[in-house]
């Protein structure tokens, strides 16, 4: 089954700086062949959910190697089965709804 995930990989008891570990987990999800969107508060993948939740597993795996003593994820997740739709049909949607096909200069 399809899934789209928005994950946020939280560590705790690594500081306030974060982007160190996201990197980290960005490279796993790649590693596992998904393709991340990062954005402020988190990172989307798109794939067959055995995938996706193993590339999650091994995040946790590869934050607890590099030293965080507690990780905290939230994750909120997309399937259909009445059809196959990706993170960019969504986009698509909505801003053919808005008008325009592609965000502005100033991304809003």
């Amino acid at each position: 089954m399809k899934v789209i995930a928005d994950i946020a990989v939280v560590p705790i008891g690594v500081g306030v700086s974060l982007s160190r570990y996201v990197a980290m987990c960005e490279r796993v999800f790649r590693e596992f062949g998904l393709e991340p969107v990062l954005h402020a508060n988190g990172t989307n993948v798109e794939g067959e959910w055995d995938v996706v939740m193993a590339a999650l597993k091994r995040c946790h795996e590869v934050l607890h190697e590099a030293g965080a003593p507690r990780i905290s994820t939230n994750v909120r997740l997309s399937t259909r089965v009445d059809r196959e739709q990706t993170m960019e049909d969504k986009i698509r949607s909505v801003r053919e709804k808005l008008g325009r096909a592609r965000p502005s200069a100033s991304g809003h």
